[in-house]
Parts: structure tokens; sequence; C-alpha cells
């Protein structure tokens, strides 16, 4: 599972209130790192109506393209026809720094590349201007979700408690419900192995019964591949990644709603 955790910038008020970390579990906004497996193309019990929209939509984390710059991710994310983002201040992808920042956005608004997320953003302090600053940034770009990483426990106060390696991720996910806010697609090969990722499809999880419980709470968010492996070539297993995806949502009927919204690879 990601070491993130999700949070709403317009939230921002809310954080302050005082519970006990038991509370921040059973309130909590769920990060599921999801696995693929080789059954994606398993067929659903279920299918959806001609004029159903599918629930996933699909994107990149940033963090996947850190030995590039962001003109070279926006070409990578133009080769695989993905223009859903979410971005890191990592290299030159979404600098923390406002006039930086404000030039970043603008090389993405011509390319026509939206940003959902951002992050991991980490919370290392107590402080409000700490806070306030990371709130801030997303709030400039527009972004409506942080994956917040390793707060310190001090802060946990200020943000809402996650999930994390170890739970049933399907049922992770049905029991988060309406506050799952973002995915991070992931396929290990060993589940005591965290270093062992491999190319979505190539690993041991359910994606398809991931996909099905997304479906089932009317998943609002986006499922953002996360390829952390082979930092300085990361092209060939994302370019074998999304297809599998693509071919968890065909098998549960979402082909052509997918396609629409996030695009399809070119052979």
């Amino acid at each position: 599972m990601s070491k993130g955790r999700m949070l709403q910038p317009s939230d921002e008020s809310q954080m302050k209130d005082a519970s006990s970390r038991r509370d921040f579990v059973r309130s909590s906004a769920l990060v599921v790192a999801a696995f693929a497996s080789k059954d994606i193309f398993a067929a659903a019990g279920r299918r959806p109506s001609p004029d159903e929209e599918s629930p996933v939509r699909l994107g990149v984390a940033s963090y996947t393209f850190r030995n590039f710059t962001r003109a070279q991710m926006i070409g990578f994310l133009k080769q695989i026809n993905v223009l859903a983002l979410n971005a890191k201040d990592v290299k030159d992808h979404l600098p923390m720094e406002p006039q930086q920042e404000s030039a970043a956005l603008a090389d993405y608004a011509a390319a026509g590349i939206k940003l959902h997320a951002a992050g991991t953003i980490y919370f290392p302090k107590d402080e409000d201007a700490d806070v306030r600053s990371k709130f801030e940034y997303c709030k400039r770009a527009g972004i409506g979700v942080i994956v917040a990483g390793d707060p310190a426990p001090e802060t946990l106060p200020r943000i809402e408690h996650t999930a994390r390696a170890g739970t049933d991720v399907v049922r992770s996910i049905r029991e988060a419900g309406a506050r799952l806010y973002n995915v991070h697609m992931k396929d290990l090969m060993n589940f005591q192995n965290k270093e062992g990722q491999v190319g979505v499809g190539d690993g041991i999880m359910p994606v398809r019964k991931i996909f099905e419980a997304l479906s089932a709470i009317k998943y609002k968010g986006f499922v953002d591949l996360e390829y952390e492996i082979h930092p300085d070539d990361p092209m060939p297993g994302i370019i074998s990644s999304f297809p599998c995806m693509r071919g968890v949502l065909a098998g549960l009927g979402y082909a052509s709603q997918n396609e629409a919204l996030s695009g399809s690879l070119a052979e």
C-alpha cells in the first residue's frame, strides 16, 4: 500500500479538531495502492449499462518520472496519451515556490495536462505556517487532493489518518466509500518484499476485484500509475501497464468510456 494519505485543501479549517488516534482510523481518508494480478481478463459478475460512465479514470503519478524534467515528462505523457497527473515537487514537476509553480502550471495547461492531485507532500511540523503553505501550494494549482506522506505523530490531528500496508485492499476500498480520494496503482511479485515491484499485470494482486470495488462505491477519483522501479528507463513498464489496466476495464464493460476519459495507447 502507498505511504501517502489523502486530504482536501478545503478541509483545512477542520484539521485542528482534537481527536483520538482511533477516531482518525475510523474517519480516515484511505489511500489504496492497487496491485494487479494475472487474472485481469476474467469476466465480471455484473455488466454496466451502455450509458453508465466508468468510475475509473487513469492517470500517472509524476514521481514515476522523478529522474526526468517537466518537459521530458510532458513528452512521455503525450506518448502514452494520458493527460491526468498527480504532480509532486520533484525535479521541476510542480515546485512549491509560487513563481516557479506558475510557470509549471502554464506548461501543463499548454500541453492539455490536468492536475488532479499533488504529492507525496510531507507534514513534519505541527506548525500553522508549514501546514498552511502546503495547502496554499495546492490551491494555487487548483488541486483538490493532497497525498500526504509520513506525518509526524503530533501532526495527525491536522490531517486524516490512513490505512496502510497489511490490510485487505478490496475490503478497505468498500469500507472507505466516499472517503476514498485517490488510488496509486502498483504491482508486486511478493507481498513481503516492497522492493519487488513489477509492471501492472505481472504481479499477484487482484486488480479486477479492486476495480469492481471502485465501481461499487461509485469512486470519483483517479487511479494513478506510480511505477517506482527503473527510474532511468520507466517507459517499457509504463507502456505495458496501461493496456493491462484498460484490459480490466474492458472486462468490466467500461472500455469505451475509459478511452474517452484518459485516451488510449498508440499501437
